[in-house]
């Protein structure tokens, strides 16, 4: 309730603090690199990755170095992995369904999701959101007849150096509210697995645009999401 009022009597600053972020904002390009392909050797395991411009990987100059890289890396220690990313900078959950409905159905292992961001930018209201976010769970679960689907929750927006205050704050309390209610919905969902955002306020460590991460974060976030699907991938007879 109290970020809610303070949201209303800072209307008119906030609307202008984010016109200028986004007149002001450097614009990275999605990282070079193919997003999809097969490596390594072992048992066949297949990996989608959906989501917005930090499952593209932006921040980074090459796939190598995003999320795809570095799962990419460790399960092909072990298994013949079919990898592929569909995700799209500035993409919303709404979007990402729309996408994903366009898809011809495929078998995929594991699925790792990555959406908010952007739904809190637009002003997405969090019971819309969560609804939206239901509907791709599902959707994942039968097009792609998931066996874990790996939900990374919402970054902390309130570190972010691009967002001037009380712009910052604003946002980066309403991103608590939504990692928390991501948190609470995919809790008692079978084969779900949450996987938190809860990197160091290292601000050399973001990418030069102040918003997106940097190479060191994503390393962490991939080591983050392998931790987490480890014993599932062996339950699953891949290893």
């Amino acid at each position: 309730m109290l970020v809610h009022a303070v949201r209303i009597l800072l209307f008119p600053i906030l609307v202008a603090q984010g016109a200028f972020v986004r007149r002001s904002a450097v614009h990275l390009a999605d990282p070079s690199g193919r997003r999809d392909g097969v490596s390594g050797q072992g048992p066949d395991l297949r990996l989608l990755i959906i989501g917005d411009s930090s499952a593209v990987g932006v921040g980074t100059s090459h796939q190598e170095e995003a999320l795809l890289g570095h799962m990419r890396k460790r399960l092909s220690q072990t298994n013949t992995v079919y990898w592929s990313v569909d995700a799209k900078t500035g993409a919303t959950t709404a979007d990402t369904i729309a996408r994903l409905q366009e898809r011809t159905p495929q078998k995929f292992d594991i699925v790792s999701v990555s959406l908010g961001v952007n739904d809190i930018t637009a002003r997405v209201p969090l019971s819309e959101w969560l609804q939206r976010f239901s509907m791709l769970l599902q959707l994942v679960e039968l097009k792609f007849q998931a066996d874990v689907i790996c939900i990374s929750g919402i970054p902390p927006i309130h570190y972010f150096p691009l967002l001037p205050q009380p712009l910052r704050w604003v946002l980066g309390a309403q991103a608590a509210r939504f990692d928390r209610a991501l948190r609470k919905l995919v809790s008692n969902r079978s084969g779900c697995r949450f996987i938190e955002m809860d990197f160091e306020p290292n601000v050399s460590q973001m990418s030069p645009d102040g918003f997106h991460p940097g190479p060191k974060i994503y390393a962490e976030w991939g080591r983050k999401v392998y931790r987490a699907i480890r014993r599932d991938i062996k339950q699953l007879g891949k290893t």
